[in-house]
C-alpha cells in the first residue's frame, strides 16, 4: 500500500469542500486545517468538489496537493495522489463540439428568458470534465448568491431549467447535479462524485468514508453518498463535519 505510514492505512476519508469543510465558496478554518492534520496522522484523507482546483485553492489553501492523499477536482476527472496528477478525461471531447453548442445555445436562451431580481457575469463555466450553469452568474457577491439561494428556495429557478434539459437533451446521456447556492452541474452520466473512486480501487481500501452536505437526492453529493462502497455522513456545515470526525476518529 501507498500508505502504510498511517495508523490505519486501510481507511480513506472523502470530503466534499462547500458547506463540508469550509462554508459555501469562503475559506477553510484553522480549526479544521487542525482537525484535517491530526486525522491524516491516522487514516488517508482526500477531498472531492465538483470545482476545478483553482477554485479549490481559494479555499482549501496554496498548499492544498501537499496537505491531503488525495485531491479530486471536477469529481475527480482531475487527479492528485500525494501531489503527483492521475490520468483525466475531457467532458468536451466525449460530447463532441455540435452537441455541445447546441446545449450551450439552448441554457443561454433559455436564461435569457427568465426573470430573476440581479445577473452578474459567468453563467456558463467550462470545465475540464463538465459545465456548470448559474441563473444569477459565478461572478455574484457572497451577499448576492445569499439572495440568489432564498430566491431559487421559492421559485425553484435551477429545478425548472434541470428539468428543461433533461427534456429537450434526453439522448445526450448527460447528468444534472444541482449543488451549492447559485448553479447545478452537467455531465456525462457516471461522472458524478462516484468517478473519483476509481482512482482510489487498486489501493484495497477496507473502509470509505464520505463527508457531504448535499446527500439528499438531486444534490451534488447524493451518489457517492448513496453508493454501497462508501460509508456516507450527511452534514450541514464544517462544525457538523468536526463534530462527526471527533467521534469516529477520537480526534480531541
Amino acid at each position: 500500500m501507498s500508505f502504510s505510514s498511517k495508523e490505519d492505512p486501510s481507511t480513506l476519508v472523502l470530503f466534499d469542500v462547500d458547506g463540508t469543510l469550509t462554508p459555501a465558496r469562503l475559506t477553510i478554518s484553522e480549526e479544521m486545517k487542525q482537525k484535517l492534520e491530526k486525522l491524516r496522522s491516522k487514516v488517508v484523507i482526500g477531498f472531492v468538489g465538483g470545482s476545478d482546483l483553482s477554485k479549490q485553492v481559494e479555499q482549501l489553501g496554496p498548499n492544498v496537493l501537499n496537505d491531503f492523499d488525495y485531491c479530486f477536482s471536477e469529481n475527480g476527472l482531475t487527479a492528485y495522489k500525494l501531489g503527483k496528477q492521475l490520468a483525466s478525461q475531457s467532458f468536451i471531447n466525449w460530447l463532441g463540439e455540435d452537441k455541445y453548442n447546441k446545449l450551450v445555445k439552448f441554457i443561454l436562451r433559455y436564461l435569457s428568458d427568465i426573470d430573476i431580481p440581479i445577473r452578474r457575469g459567468t453563467f456558463i463555466e467550462f470545465r475540464n470534465g463538465m459545465i456548470n450553469v448559474s441563473p444569477v452568474g459565478r461572478n455574484a457577491s457572497t451577499q448576492e448568491r445569499n439572495d440568489f439561494e432564498a430566491f431559487d428556495k421559492i421559485h425553484h429557478i435551477r429545478e425548472k431549467l434541470v428539468d428543461a434539459l433533461r427534456e429537450n437533451f434526453k439522448d445526450f446521456g448527460l447528468t444534472y447535479s444541482i449543488g451549492g447556492q447559485i448553479s447545478f452541474d452537467v455531465f456525462p452520466t457516471g461522472w458524478d462524485k462516484t468517478y473519483c473512486l476509481q482512482h482510489v480501487e487498486s489501493e484495497g481500501f477496507k473502509n470509505i468514508h464520505f463527508f457531504g452536505d448535499k446527500s439528499y437526492k438531486g444534490g451534488n453529493d447524493y451518489e457517492i453518498y448513496e453508493d454501497p462502497r462508501t460509508i456516507g455522513h450527511a452534514v450541514n456545515s464544517p462544525a457538523d463535519t468536526i463534530k462527526i470526525l471527533n467521534e469516529l476518529f477520537k480526534l480531541n
